[in-house]
Formats: C-alpha cells, sequence, structure tokens
C-alpha cells in the first residue's frame, strides 16, 4: 500500500500510557535534514510513517493481540493489529498457531465484523479503538477445516493461489537469479526442469528462491564464485528436498 500515514507515539486512556510507535513495525519519513522535516506542519505527538506491513505466524498468541503491559516502566505495548491500522496485517500459516483455530477466530469476529476492536486496562476499563487495516489470512490447509461458514462470510474476498505454470516459474527464476546478482542460464534452467519431471515433483513459487538460496549458501562455505551449474543445482536439489 503506497502512501504516508501519521502515527501518534503513544496515547492515553483511563490514566494510562500505551505505546503504540514501533521502531521495528513502523518506518518513519527519511528526510534530508531536520530543518526540511520541521517545515511541514502537524503534530508533534505524531510521526509520520509508511503505511505499515505487519506479518505474524505459527508464534501468534492470544496475549499479541491484546494490551501488553511492562512491569518496570509502567506502561502499556499496544497489540498487533492497533500497530497495523491504515496499513496491513497479515496472519499468516493460519492453523498452525499455538491457540487452536476457534479460540482465534471469536477473538477477530467483532473487529472484523464493526471494524472496531476492544481492548481492556489492567483496572478492567474497556475501550474502543479503530480496526481499519487490510487483513489478509493465509494458510495452505483446507480454509472448511478450519474455519465455520459463519466466518468464511465475513471473510469477503477468498483467493486461491495455485502451483504456478512453466512459464510463471520461469519468469520467478530469473526475477530471483536478477536479485542475486547471478546469470541466468536457460540450459540450466532446462536441467532443472527435467528434475521436476523426473521425480514428479509439483513446481511452487517459492522453489526458485529458496534453491537459489542453497546455491548461494553452498558457493560461500566453500569460497567459490557462486554460479548455476548442474553440480550446484544437484546439490542444492538434494538438500532442499526429502527423498525416501
Amino acid at each position: 500500500m503506497n502512501g504516508w500515514i501519521y502515527v501518534p507515539y503513544s496515547i492515553l486512556e483511563g490514566g494510562q500510557v500505551t505505546v503504540v510507535y514501533d521502531k521495528v513495525n513502523h518506518h518513519p519519513l527519511k528526510t534530508r535534514n531536520q530543518k526540511e522535516s520541521d517545515t511541514e506542519e502537524y503534530d508533534r505527538r505524531w510521526v509520520k510513517v509508511k503505511r505499515p506491513i505487519i506479518i505474524t505466524g505459527g508464534e501468534l498468541t492470544l496475549e499479541n493481540l491484546d494490551l501488553r503491559f511492562n512491569v518496570h516502566r509502567k506502561y502499556y505495548e499496544a497489540p498487533l493489529q492497533m500497530k497495523a491500522n491504515n496499513g496491513i496485517f497479515i496472519l499468516d500459516d493460519f492453523g498452525r498457531q499455538m491457540v487452536d483455530t476457534e479460540t482465534l477466530l471469536n477473538r477477530w469476529i467483532v473487529p472484523l465484523d464493526h471494524r472496531a476492536d476492544y481492548l481492556t486496562l489492567h483496572t478492567g476499563m474497556k475501550f474502543e479503538i479503530p480496526f481499519d487495516q487490510f487483513v489478509i489470512f493465509a494458510t495452505n490447509l483446507a480454509p472448511k477445516k478450519l474455519v465455520d461458514e459463519a466466518f468464511l462470510r465475513r471473510l469477503r474476498y477468498k483467493i486461491r493461489i495455485d502451483h504456478p505454470t512453466s512459464k510463471e516459474y520461469l519468469k520467478i527464476f530469473i526475477q530471483v537469479c536478477d536479485s542475486n546478482n547471478l546469470t541466468f542460464d536457460p540450459e540450466m534452467f532446462g536441467y532443472l526442469m527435467a528434475k521436476y519431471k523426473e521425480s514428479n515433483i509439483d513446481i511452487n513459487g517459492c522453489h526458485p528462491r529458496d534453491l537459489v538460496d542453497h546455491i548461494l549458501d553452498d558457493a560461500h562455505y566453500l569460497g567459490w564464485s557462486a554460479k548455476i551449474t548442474r553440480e550446484a543445482i544437484d546439490a542444492a536439489w538434494n538438500n532442499y528436498f526429502v527423498h525416501e
């Protein structure tokens, strides 16, 4: 998502401070100098950042979606969905979280339905926060085995991302080579595709990145200049795919 937004450094609710701005997930606008930044007129209790992209996976727990109190510094840290406002929140590996799926989904029903969430202070006081973000649930598990019909209705769009075609795989492979300063060799690519056919393995969009990473790791370890050769492909292939 393009554009810039303003995020408060912190908020005050019920006499308690909650820190919202997160240096890990919020990337502030970089200016040439401080004077240039000062020319823009806005409340300095806010910071201008790129729209956030927050990704969480199997490590997600319900505690990550609630206020967390720092007992030493005496303030709260905002939950992930609060930091993701005006941006994108990706729930990756959905269905593989430490908390069971039904409990996790029940936590999301109200925010998805009403575009608002409710947080609770240790005093018991509840307050409302905006839930204005693009939420993506990503999984390789069958959706109907994870969620019921009521929840599926709240996810308006379901997009199936299937195995890439050979042409798409070629484009991905070339992009990965370019991003790693590797020379793309059509002959070596043909050799790689033949291995898929011989092994009866479906191609996946992540394979080019992962296989090239193996080639780079081997070259770095052995002190060689990274190059896509038959030997390099064979080594990466045998390391990456599990054979009986």
